[in-house]
């Protein structure tokens, strides 16, 4: 029997089931955006200044990516105490980044990129990218995340080594696409 220094007895880790809040989450948020992305043609919303959203979206996008570089950081120097930390302030700055997104998307016209031949190229590839790995990030973060809960450490691990470069391109892109558009807002 597993007791503790106290001498009472250890409960047993009992692993948890979160693929239907996943499922869900991923569903819900990846639906959310799509429709605010179809909108087109609304009043503009003149209350107050809503172009500063996207810029804070950048925000938020550059401490998720500085974030996420130092939770790798601090793993492959197996602080695990400070890799947690950091990859929750990463989740905590990914979930104001989309409060901002879904709102700016909300109420704002849809705004169109104005370059032209090779910077359009580039702009639209990234934009895509971004696009489909941002949609890809979250089912993915999550599943990582909760594999370390249940302590599934090898499974955590595993899917990590996707989950972790493909959201700091998320982050960095999200970045990029804002300095290429901004001009256009």
């Amino acid at each position: 029997m597993n007791q503790s220094k106290s001498g009472s007895a250890a409960k047993p880790f009992k692993k948890r089931n979160y693929k239907p809040m996943i499922i869900t989450l991923s569903i819900v948020l990846i639906s959310a955006i799509g429709l605010l992305s179809g909108r087109r043609n609304q009043p503009p919303f003149e209350a107050f200044d809503i172009t500063i959203l996207p810029l804070l979206n950048a925000i938020f996008n550059c401490f998720t990516f500085l974030f996420l570089v130092i939770a790798l950081v601090a793993i492959m120097k197996r602080k695990i105490k400070v890799h947690q930390t950091f990859i929750y302030a990463a989740f905590a700055t990914t979930f104001l980044f989309l409060l901002s997104y879904v709102s700016y998307h909300f109420l704002a016209q849809s705004t169109s990129f104005g370059g032209k031949g090779v910077l359009a190229g580039i702009y639209y590839f990234v934009l895509i990218t971004h696009i489909i790995l941002a949609a890809a990030i979250v089912p993915l973060a999550l599943t990582t995340v909760t594999r370390a809960w249940n302590m599934e450490n090898e499974r955590h691990k595993k899917i990590a080594r996707w989950t972790m470069p493909i959201w700091l391109y998320v982050s960095f892109t999200g970045v990029l696409v804002y300095v290429m558009i901004s001009p256009y807002y």
